[in-house]
């Protein structure tokens, strides 16, 4: 590649890790020739979310890190508002029954849904340290336990990084080529 040589080589792991996990999901989403029913929406405020991450992580015992991990790769931290192609809803995307089960008041309220979420992988073996397993609950698949597990392993290292996470852009991958 062009960029990775340039890159200092204190930045090397974290930039290997950022392109392994956006590699991951890349794989899992299929390119589409038409554009979903989303709306990009400003987001709560980035020390709200961060607040919310950390209460919910006291509440649970679910790491602040992985609930914005998931918040991150599902929806840019409440940025893209619509139903995913599976029926998700929310900021951090939940079907209906799942919400029914582990949500309390609105799913697309940015608190709610955070604790939704914490509450959920609690139950499903995060609490006890089984984090692939109730992020593998969450989304089915290896690739998103691996992505997820990349980003939250980085904020983990370097909490700042949150700051630039959270100001990254909404890309989406067409048949027509990527679209900002």
């Amino acid at each position: 590649g062009i960029i990775r040589p340039r890159i200092p080589a204190n930045l090397i792991a974290t930039y290997d890790r950022n392109v392994d996990a956006r590699r991951q999901l890349l794989a899992m989403s299929p390119v589409r020739d038409t554009l979903p029913a989303w709306r990009i929406i400003p987001t709560a405020p980035a020390d709200e979310l961060l607040n919310l991450y950390h209460e919910a992580e006291a509440a649970t015992g679910v790491g602040w890190n992985y609930l914005a991990a998931i918040n991150l790769v599902e929806t840019r931290f409440g940025s893209i508002a619509g139903l995913s192609t599976a029926g998700a809803q929310g900021p951090m995307q939940f079907m209906p029954a799942t919400w029914a089960r582990w949500g309390h008041g609105d799913v697309h309220d940015p608190r709610h849904a955070i604790y939704g979420a914490a509450r959920y992988l609690a139950a499903s073996g995060a609490a006890e340290g089984r984090v692939d397993d109730a992020v593998f609950a969450y989304n089915r698949d290896n690739r998103y336990v691996r992505a997820v597990n990349l980003y939250a392993g980085l904020l983990a290292r370097t909490p700042l990084l949150f700051r630039a996470l959270y100001h990254w852009q909404v890309y989406y991958r067409s048949a027509a080529g990527d679209l900002l």
